[in-house]
Order: structure tokens, then sequence, then C-alpha cells
């Protein structure tokens, strides 16, 4: 019988399986940044790459403060490389607006989660566990959602990142329960879907727009879903 449920942070609870790639880009369309797409990814890994090598956020920066950070790491590297046409004492507004955009962004779709998450906190433990920055507590906290699990796993602190399934270990762990009981809900195949299968959880796949199509993954989940409000239905067929 399902007893517990692991859960994804980013991209799952925070844009509806919607990659943050995807939510900044739109963030630059909105403000008509005059940058193609494919530069724009190439300075969202860039971007990603150097938050991963330097420690350049703190426990207490909230969700603002982290987006702020990725935008003035990607509009810098476009500026550098002369794909955005802009004097590089011009990019905090842009910077500001595209952080504000985000935070919007994930405070909405947050407290949608937040409803789902009390619904099956009276039947499911619930763990998350997320690769993020050392400030996911932070995070959770600000927008009411901490309260809601009996343990966060975060990669930075543990030290184990996905897709090593070890980190989902932890979340199963923390729960007290045998793998076969548990279920992992993510928005990545590879980061989520197939660690968590590797240990004997069972699935529920969130597909949405990720980084890159995934078309042919869907025979291994125990579930696929379009939309989180979707995972109250979902687990209680797993039962």
């Amino acid at each position: 019988m399902l007893k517990g449920l692991i859960f994804d942070y980013g991209g799952t609870l925070d844009t509806n399986g919607l990659h943050w790639a995807e939510v900044l880009w739109r963030q630059y369309e909105a403000i008509g940044l005059p940058v193609s797409k494919a530069d724009f990814r190439e300075a969202y890994v860039h971007g990603e790459r150097t938050m991963g090598r330097q420690s350049l956020v703190h426990p207490t920066d909230d969700f603002r403060q982290v987006l702020l950070i990725k935008s003035r790491l990607q509009l810098r590297y476009l500026v550098d490389k002369g794909l955005l046409d802009t004097d590089v004492y011009h990019l905090e507004p842009y910077a500001e607006q595209i952080a504000d955009g985000g935070y919007q962004v994930a405070r909405a779709v947050t407290q949608s989660a937040r409803k789902v998450l009390q619904m099956l906190k009276t039947k499911y433990k619930l763990v998350l566990v997320s690769n993020f920055y050392g400030n996911i507590r932070t995070i959770l906290e600000d927008f009411n959602l901490l309260c809601l699990f009996e343990e966060v796993v975060e990669s930075s602190v543990v030290g184990v990142r996905k897709p090593d399934p070890a980190i989902f270990a932890l979340g199963v762990e923390a729960l007290g329960l045998p793998p076969e009981q548990v279920a992992v809900v993510g928005d990545s195949y590879t980061k989520d879907i197939l660690p968590a299968h590797s240990l004997g959880c069972r699935t529920v796949w969130l597909k949405g727009i990720g980084w890159e199509p995934e078309e042919h993954a869907e025979t291994l989940p125990s579930a696929v879903i379009g939309s989180l409000e979707e995972v109250t239905e979902v687990v209680e067929r797993l039962l």
C-alpha cells in the first residue's frame, strides 16, 4: 500500500511542469530583450554552471534573490559574448524585471501546489528531495510550504545530487518506509523518474515543457500527468 510521497521542487511545485529555462525565456520575451532563444539557452547553461561552481546563494536568500543572481549571470554573459547589444551598466533593470516576473510565477504556482499538498498530507507522509543551493528551506518557508513536509533533502546539504539514486534513497529513509510504499513525483524523466524507479519506488511523471523533448519515456513511469492537480487522483490508483 502506498504510504509516502516524495516531491521534487523546481519545475514541479513551482512551475507545474514548466522548465525554468522556459519560464525565464518568457520573461525575456515579455520585456522585449533582443536575444534569440538559442543564445538565451547558451546563457542559461552558463549561469547554471557558474552557480554550481561558486557559492553565490546564501541560506537566507529567497527565490527572488536566486532569480536575480541567475538573471545577472545570463545577461552579463550575453553582453560579454556580443549577443546582446547594450551597455553592461544598463543590465540591472532587466535583471530586476526578469527576477520579478519569475518570482510571481513561482508564487502563484506554489499557492496552487500548497492546496494539493494539504490534501495529500491527510493521507500520506510527504518528503521533498531537491537539487538546490542551500536555501530551499528559506524558499519553502516564504511560499508557506515547509510545514507540509516531514523532511527536506537538499543536494547541497547532503552532498549528493540528482540523478544519483542515493538522494532519493535518503528521502525514502526519511519517510521510514520501504521503497515499494513510496511514490516519487517529479518533472524530470532523467533526474526524477529513472533514479526513483531504480530504487523500486513508484513514479509519477509531471510531463510538461522540459529542457529537451522526451517523447518515448512514457512506458516507465507508474503514471504520467500533465498538471500537478492530477496527483491526488493518480495516487489513489497506485494504492
